[in-house]
């Protein structure tokens, strides 16, 4: 079968396709020809090595995919065969693996996908759209001014609409580019603020009023933090999900203090028990598949032109999920 992998750390022309041996369902898992594989940013940074881990060499991308159930190994149940399902790579025992023809994954962790959802839709809603709603489970917006960065992005476009339909009283999105903006808008947005222009601090300052932002929901980080900070309340929370790009000084604290504002810090995975994986993809698959959430796709490509997806959310001009169809 053919599969994407790297055996160098670098740009996107370290990435390339090779033929391997397709895998086989063992005991207890299924084997799924791929539909559809989803790429993260964080898997940009990793393959740069820029990422707070640093994968072994060489590395076959890929945390999660799509696709149906073309064979079952022992103890599985027959009837799984020819099913539609997703396969979060990232919560199994080889969480890699994802950008290839083929994958295996233990049955206990296929979750089946509606008939009326894509299998690039339902890529956009695993590590993304689960982000997404375990921020929001984490720091409830139900009558909150929120703002989030990136909100043209996989998690923040789904963020501006779970927000918006668990009662966020404001949201304040911050995107690069009249487009992107406009998307974010569309998506629900009360305000949308350009972050390419140097002013956008003073900006959501003025949107969010005299009482700041109550919530920040933080997938960016870098630069982005300490400019947003100027903007939360007194009181308010920073709920930071931006792993190896926290820039927060010393000072920055310091003043966070003195203002009871509070530092959330928030990781995906151990959250994810296979119950709770099972139940929340259920549910944000139930959403998209009945038209109240929206999985955009801002961009396909076969795998022989990975690097060029990479370069496309590299250079941030992607809006909602970028997958590989393999």
């Amino acid at each position: 079968m053919k599969a994407v992998q790297y055996n160098r750390f670098g740009g996107p022309e370290v990435l390339e396709v090779v033929d391997v041996p397709t895998p086989v369902a063992g005991a207890g898992e299924v084997l799924i020809r791929v539909g559809a594989a989803g790429i993260n940013f964080f898997e940009v940074l990793m393959r740069a090595d820029r990422y707070a881990a640093t994968p072994g060499l060489p590395m076959f991308p890929g945390v999660e995919a799509a696709g149906t159930v073309e064979a079952v190994g022992e103890g599985v149940d027959p009837r799984l065969l020819g099913s539609r399902v997703a396969a979060p790579l990232f919560v199994s025992e080889r969480p890699f693996g994802g950008h290839a023809e083929y994958v295996t994954i233990d049955a206990g962790l296929a979750v089946p996908v509606p008939d009326a959802l894509s299998f690039e839709e339902a890529t956009a809603l695993m590590v993304q759209g689960l982000t997404a709603l375990h921020l929001l489970r984490q720091s409830p917006p139900a009558n909150k001014t929120v703002l989030i960065p990136a909100a043209a992005g996989g998690v923040g476009s789904l963020l501006v609409q779970l927000a918006r339909g668990q009662g966020a009283s404001r949201i304040i999105a911050l995107a690069g580019g009249k487009a992107k903006l406009d998307f974010a808008s569309s998506l629900g947005a009360d305000v949308a603020i350009d972050s390419s222009e140097a002013e956008w601090p003073a900006q959501v300052r003025e949107a969010a009023g005299s009482m700041g932002v109550d919530i920040i929901y933080d997938t960016v980080g870098g630069a982005t933090t300490p400019a947003a900070l100027s903007a939360l309340a007194p009181g308010g929370a920073l709920v930071f999900a931006a792993l190896s790009r926290f820039a927060l000084s010393t000072p920055d604290l310091e003043a966070m203090v003195g203002r009871n504002q509070s530092l959330e810090g928030f990781a995906l995975l151990p959250r994810l028990s296979a119950e709770v994986l099972r139940d929340s993809l259920s549910t944000l698959f139930q959403l998209a598949s009945t038209g109240r959430l929206l999985a955009t796709i801002g961009g396909r490509f076969p795998l022989d032109q990975a690097g060029e997806a990479h370069r496309l959310i590299e250079a941030r001009r992607s809006t909602g999920k970028v997958v590989l169809l393999p």
